[in-house]
């Protein structure tokens, strides 16, 4: 924000519409707070707040409006800024938000330089007590609570639709008590709606917000002219306090129960951030030092120690080492890189000391085009229509229709009042109170059913767009497999020698080896409690595999090609089932006879068979993506019984690929459990990810298998089904009855003497409000 002028910005968050902000501050207290930056220049700035006393700081911000401002960071340039918050005392700061409307505001990030950022929170306490941002647009909860409050007494003082009810009382001035009431709710209660309407408009697209701000403004603009007709020009007009207050709080309670339902989306764009090291040691003339990840630059060379991540994109310049890429790359197994091998930034050193020189920072690193895709996918994903919406906006351009199509009508026939009277009973029934609780009741209990069968539901347009799903893509690396690269065989040939005496033997020779292969062997000895012996001599040979002596024996661990060479075959083609789920096989010879076989790999999960097996039931096409080499890849394909496969995709090719099918208009659902299926996981139409997985992975996706069980995809597709069911059941009460009450209340039976009795629309909508609860709570899977 190097030239931004803060000069004439007074912050008033008092209206903060807390829309798409997730603040985890439950107990910051900004009391004292007062930040006067009206002319910082934070170009160069490093901020070092470390021992910052914050007590006596005011933050006085009531009177700025945010409705049409645009923040365009996308050069935003934060390479010299340094945040260290790390000791910061929060404890009498207080920020009162909670009425801030950002809903004009757009944040442009798309080209933001995330390569220098440095932000050292470690120790600042963000949890901000009573402040709940688990909602959209407001925090529903404490509206309903604090609406409820306000509703009552409207209940109790106003008759429902010109109907008396027997609990209900009058007294001299309790129709000012009302109109007081009604007001401070309107404005209150109903301020998510209107703001949502807003927005809705401004996109061109009515639904749901817009459908409830139309019932509520019109409740309350013509209970305002009953108000005044009835208390000043003395003449009988009914009003409509009571629906007003009721629809407000019907409304808010549906969508608190929605939004305390479905689990919070995390930040995968943060996580992302924070797989890279704060502080890396850079080389210099002068020796080795310590610096921030931000004042790193192109060209310049770092050291990476063994077990570091990887700070950036680099080619390695000096030494010898195996990289763990699997969280990045979807590579299971780890990948010997040595001089002029390139590194990924946010990947995993292993057991070697390298000197990388830096080839990518910032915007041109691989993390970095991660995030953006995420970031795209994740905004054109939010823009999808979900089936209540789709619903509202047909009501709401029939209501509005039938509305002034009657008013037109009733003012030829009858007069202003008749015609002011019958559009908006047209236009309050069109909004029933049903229609607020005939989605959130379903999804609450669907995503109970769906915790106890090891599903975590984060978006719940998933449940509607299940049911259409076409294709399942699955990534290979921890969604069909355990994601691990160990010994998932071993077969012993000799007949006078056991298993524990020969794989000593085997250990040997590996003890001091460090390539991936070694370290899954000697994992599997540790893991046995087997003692390997001592070796001598022991000699990489390259193409070959590793040769020595044991108790005065020469034993060698050698390759196919090698067993070929030296014409020696494998007994009962042993080693056949192992090859054709794609392991690595190593073979022990000791003094030139077969010993044994050792088959490495990442092991095929045991139910992942009839998975696919199931899914092709269904009619659904399940397609693998990996990003491990063709030959193991197809190894995998055939035995699952895969038709299709990609095979050696990066990221953006994923993510590509599902991007195609979608384009195509393809319902397509993304399985995957690492940083490289993220982008792909935001794009699909449902994503999918392995609750063993990444962080990054879990937070893009819209449902989670926490149980990292394929079969737990058939369960989430049946609940897909069933909730969709119900959904259309439950929109059919709640606004069904519709198709016969708006006509009626626009009076088109009227010629016949039949209109709609306004409390015979009360008791309808009661009735319908009853029906979808009861019907809400059957929904199970079959």
């Amino acid at each position: 924000m190097s030239k931004m002028d803060h000069e004439h910005m007074d912050h008033d968050m008092s209206k903060m519409d807390h829309e798409h902000m997730e603040h985890d501050m439950s107990k910051m207290d900004h009391e004292h707070m007062d930040h006067d930056m009206s002319k910082m220049d934070h170009e160069h700035m490093e901020h070092d707040m470390s021992k910052m006393d914050h007590e006596h700081m005011d933050h006085d911000m009531s009177k700025m409006d945010h409705e049409h401002m645009e923040h365009d960071m996308s050069k935003m340039d934060h390479e010299h800024m340094e945040h260290d918050m790390s000791q910061m005392d929060h404890e009498h700061m207080e920020h009162d938000m909670s009425k801030m409307d950002h809903k004009h505001m757009e944040h442009d990030m798309s080209q933001m330089d995330h390569g220098h950022m440095h932000h050292d929170m470690a120790g600042m306490d963000h949890s901000m007590g009573g402040m709940d941002h688990s909602m959209h647009m407001g925090n529903f909860k404490q509206k309903f609570w604090l609406s409820l409050v306000l509703a009552i007494p409207i209940i109790l003082l106003s008759p429902m639709m010109g109907m008396e009810l027997p609990f209900q009382f009058t007294f001299p001035g309790s129709d000012w008590v009302v109109l007081i009431l009604a007001t401070i709710l309107f404005f209150y209660g109903g301020q998510p709606f209107l703001a949502g309407a807003k927005m809705e408009l401004k996109d061109k697209s009515p639904a749901m917000m817009t459908l409830i701000a139309m019932g509520i403004t019109v409740a309350y603009v013509y209970s305002i002219y009953s108000f005044i007709a009835n208390r000043f020009l003395h003449t009988h007009v009914m009003d409509f306090f009571w629906e007003l207050a009721t629809l407000i709080v019907i409304m808010l309670l549906g969508h608190w129960i929605e939004m305390n339902a479905v689990s919070n989306a995390g930040n995968a764009l943060q996580k992302l951030a924070e797989l890279l090291p704060d502080t890396v040691t850079r080389l210099t003339d002068k020796g080795e030092e310590e610096v921030s990840l931000q004042a790193v630059k192109e060209g310049e060379r770092l050291l990476v120690r063994a077990g570091d991540k990887m700070p950036v994109d680099g080619v390695i310049e000096k030494g010898e080492t195996t990289v763990d890429e699997s969280a990045v790359t979807g590579e299971s197994r780890g990948v010997k890189k040595a001089v002029g091998d390139k590194v990924i930034g946010g990947s995993v050193n292993g057991n070697g000391t390298i000197t990388v020189k830096v080839t990518g920072t910032g915007s041109s690193g691989y993390l970095a085009k991660v995030m953006e895709m995420v970031r795209s996918a994740q905004a054109q994903k939010s823009k999808l229509e979900n089936l209540a919406d789709k619903v509202a906006k047909w009501l709401f351009y029939i209501a509005l229709f039938a509305g002034i199509a009657a008013f037109v009508i009733w003012l030829f026939v009858a007069d202003l009042s008749t015609a002011l009277n019958r559009m908006v009973t047209v236009f309050v029934i069109a909004c029933p109170h049903a229609l607020g609780l005939a989605i959130p009741l379903i999804v609450a209990r669907s995503t109970s059913i769906a915790a106890k069968e090891g599903l975590l539901l984060k978006n719940r347009n998933a449940l509607e767009s299940a049911t259409e799903i076409q294709q399942v893509l699955l990534d290979k690396t921890g969604t069909l497999t355990a994601g691990t690269f160990a010994v998932t065989g071993f077969v012993n040939f000799t007949k006078d020698q056991d298993d524990q005496e020969v794989l000593s033997v085997l250990g040997a020779l590996e003890a001091s080896a460090n390539h991936p292969i070694a370290t899954g062997i000697m994992n599997y000895l540790k893991e046995q409690k087997i003692t390997p012996k001592a070796a001598e001599d022991v000699k990489n040979v390259s193409g070959v595999g590793l040769t020595g002596t044991v108790a005065g024996q020469k034993v060698a661990i050698v390759n196919e090609s090698e067993l070929k060479r030296r014409a020696i075959t494998v007994p009962d083609k042993a080693s056949d089932r192992y090859a054709e789920q794609g392991n690595t096989i190593s073979y022990l010879l000791v003094a030139d006879e077969l010993w044994a076989l050792i088959a490495l790999g990442d092991q095929i999960k045991p139910e992942a068979k009839a998975f696919i097996k199931a899914l092709k039931e269904r009619e659904i096409e399940p397609v693998m993506l990996t990003g491990d080499n063709e030959h193991a890849a197809a190894s995998v394909a055939k035995y699952l019984g895969l038709d299709r496969y990609y095979a050696e995709l990066l990221p953006e090719d994923k993510e590509a690929i599902v991007a195609k099918l979608t384009g195509e208009g393809k319902k397509v659902a993304m399985v995957g459990d690492g940083i490289n299926d993220a982008p792909s996981l935001a794009r699909a139409t449902v994503g999918i990810a392995i609750g063993a997985g990444t962080d990054v992975a879990i937070d893009s996706a819209d449902v989670v298998l926490t149980n990292s069980n394929p079969d737990d995809i058939l369960r989430f597709l049946d609940l897909a089904k069933e909730t969709r069911r119900k959904m259309i059941q439950n929109l059919w009460w709640g606004a069904g009855y519709n198709i016969f009450a708006i006509p009626l209340a626009a009076g088109i039976l009227a010629p016949i003497g039949i209109i709609l009795n306004p409390a015979v629309g009360a008791i309808l909508m009661s009735l319908s409000t009853v029906i979808v609860a009861i019907n809400a709570m059957t929904l199970k899977i079959k």
